[in-house]
């Protein structure tokens, strides 16, 4: 092969290969005139085509190659003799893009994702809007910072194309029912996902099975909490392209339940909830529903064929059942109040924000009658110690006699646990103890500290409660509060009697960083008017005037009262003080460290998840 040298004398240039290939074209031939980075040749290597530009500006003195050949790095293409004067202002500007149009392949790209948007579909918007409902969009848009959705899967359709075209798949089961992607609430990411009812009911096909997986994995990798809008039928037994049997070996459950105690789990169930998207509600940390919602593990499809019956979607979990049955733990009027619950309770799992406003403390002296069989308002004493508009009860419609809710005190968020007196004197029931552990789990999983609030006689006896499986049920408050590591604390409104107070401590009075009581507390190993009746039972029995013998009673009463009163309960020791109501924050604030660990900074679970029920 000559070298360059031979082929070009002194004066010309030489264009030489940059790499060995195969010439695919020749871009200038002789006597054509070519400026600097002019385009010449063009190389086939390694399947992708290379243009091979001029090293300067010229007219071609000889082509050296020919289309076919095969040359080897630093073989002469062609020769150039230089011109006088640049030609680069000479050469006609390279073609530049029409400012009014786009390239096919881009145009095609924007219609493609376009037939997926809620303008494209405009009957099945309709739908919706006849039912007074929101789109899966539209939902997402509310609850996403504006500008910071990523959708991941747009492209997806349903697996059908043995049944059905691929045109009508693209236009009738964009995402494949699920739009799901990474978004921003508040500035701090999440995955956002909602099964799309417009689209074969919401159910779950195999496509849109593989998209959350994806996510989940990626909200696993990335610590990212997942918001989920269950909406839905479950399983889709049409989609024929896959070669399945049963899909048991689907993978979504287990990896979002997998995610359970690593991440908030935020569930939304609006309008029909049924199968497998109930399933993953179910394994959500909270779940949010509206008036319009049912939710079951079985469809009415699945309740006929179970030979269950005949039954309207509606009829299956209404709203109605779901609340007070402990399944919903907010209860929402419509989508857009759904979502602004959602919003707000991942606030509480952010870190600390600015503080808030206290409310008057001289007012927290006068919530608690003194008058000690008088009923009083227990969340009227929450909204007083904390920030002002900070508290969000979860799960008001189950229990009633235990009020679980998330706070916040100078902007940090906490956990609070407290009796309400007004169901059952403030008993713990089978309930009531399943709702205060199952929280309390939340909390420690999230490093949440704990504030008690007691005002209990007890644990709820008798032959009724024992068949509600009492002894495990009240078990579980004193597992859970065993095994926490979140700074925990007990302020003791009134009642502080047996073992339902030392469970309303973490399973006793040493257990909290602080058991302080008010002017209001009351203490004993059991209830006072029953302590008196046990113990005095001979003394009462032998008395025959029934004056006097209720004279006796009340004075044993009293004595009792005065022995278990607050004040001698801290001169013994037991608790750690007797406080001013209005002093309560300033205990509240020693369950607070800067150096307190975040739940996004571990580098795994704290513990191995958070319990459904």
């Amino acid at each position: 092969m000559p070298s360059s040298d031979e082929i070009a004398s002194q004066d010309e240039l030489a264009v030489t290969a940059p790499m060995a290939g195969v010439v695919v074209a020749i871009a200038r031939g002789p006597r054509e005139r070519v400026g600097a980075g002019t385009p010449v040749v063009v190389l086939e290597a390694m399947k992708m085509e290379h243009e091979v530009l001029a090293n300067g500006a010229g007219v071609v003195r000889s082509v050296e190659v020919a289309v076919g050949d095969a040359v080897d790095e630093g073989q002469v293409l062609l020769v150039l003799t230089p011109s006088p004067h640049d030609l680069a202002a000479s050469e006609p500007p390279p073609e530049a893009a029409d400012p009014e149009g786009e390239r096919a392949d881009l145009a095609a790209v924007r219609e493609r994702h376009a037939l997926g948007l809620d303008a494209a579909r405009p009957e099945a918007v309709a739908r919706r809007r006849e039912r007074g409902r929101r789109t899966a969009r539209e939902n997402l848009a509310d609850l996403l910072d504006e500008g910071t959705f990523v959708e991941y899967g747009p492209l997806l359709f349903a697996a059908q194309e043995r049944r059905r075209s691929r045109e009508e798949l693209i236009r009738r089961t964009p995402a494949d029912g699920l739009v799901a992607g990474v978004g921003e609430i508040h500035g701090r990411r999440c995955v956002a996902m909602s099964y799309d009812y417009t689209v074969l009911a919401g159910t779950q096909g195999m496509r849109n099975h593989a998209k959350k997986d994806r996510l989940f994995e990626l909200a696993k990798r990335c610590k990212l909490p997942v918001v989920l809008f269950a909406e839905g039928g479950g399983g889709r037994p049409g989609d024929v392209d896959m070669p399945i049997v049963a899909g048991l070996d689907c993978r979504a459950f287990h990896l979002f339940a997998g995610l359970s105690g690593l991440v908030p789990l935020v569930g939304i169930a609006s309008g029909y909830c049924f199968a497998g998207n109930a399933a993953l509600l179910g394994c959500c940390d909270v779940v949010i529903a509206t008036e319009d919602s049912s939710i079951g593990m079985g469809g009415p499809a699945m309740i006929e064929g179970g030979g269950l019956g005949l039954y309207e979607p509606g009829e299956v979990g209404p709203i109605d059942v779901q609340y007070p049955n402990g399944v919903v733990d907010l209860r929402a009027g419509d989508d857009a109040e759904a979502v602004a619950y959602a919003k707000r309770y991942l606030t509480y799992f952010h870190g600390a924000c600015p503080a808030g406003s206290p409310p008057d403390q001289d007012l927290l002296r006068r919530l608690v009658p003194e008058q000690r069989k008088r009923t009083y308002d227990v969340r009227r004493v929450v909204n007083a110690l904390f920030d002002e508009g900070s508290v969000l009860e979860l799960r008001r419609g189950f229990g009633p006699g235990m009020l679980t809710a998330l706070a916040r005190f100078e902007g940090r968020p906490l956990g609070v646990v407290a009796n309400d007196c007004g169901h059952l004197g403030g008993a713990i029931d089978a309930d009531g103890a399943d709702k205060a552990a199952r929280f309390v789990g939340l909390c420690d999983a999230f490093e949440l500290p704990l504030l008690f609030l007691c005002d209990t006689p007890g644990f709820m006896v008798g032959p009724a409660a024992e068949r509600t499986a009492t002894v495990r049920h009240f078990a579980r408050m004193f597992l859970a509060g065993a095994n926490i590591t979140v700074p925990a604390g007990t302020i003791v409104l009134r009642k502080g009697y047996g073992l339902g107070a030392q469970a309303m401590a973490g399973g006793g009075f040493k257990a909290p960083l602080f058991t302080v009581a008010w002017p209001t507390s009351e203490f004993g190993a059991m209830g006072l008017e029953g302590a008196v009746r046990l113990g005095m039972r001979r003394e009462l029995e032998a008395t025959e005037d029934p004056t006097e013998r209720a004279r006796v009673f009340e004075a044993a009463v009293a004595s009792a009262y005065e022995r278990g009163e607050g004040l001698n309960m801290a001169a013994y020791g037991e608790i750690d003080d007797v406080i001013d109501p209005a002093d309560s924050r300033r205990w509240i604030a020693t369950l607070f460290s800067e150096a307190a660990p975040q739940w996004w900074e571990r580098s795994g679970k704290k513990r191995p998840h958070v319990d459904a029920w």
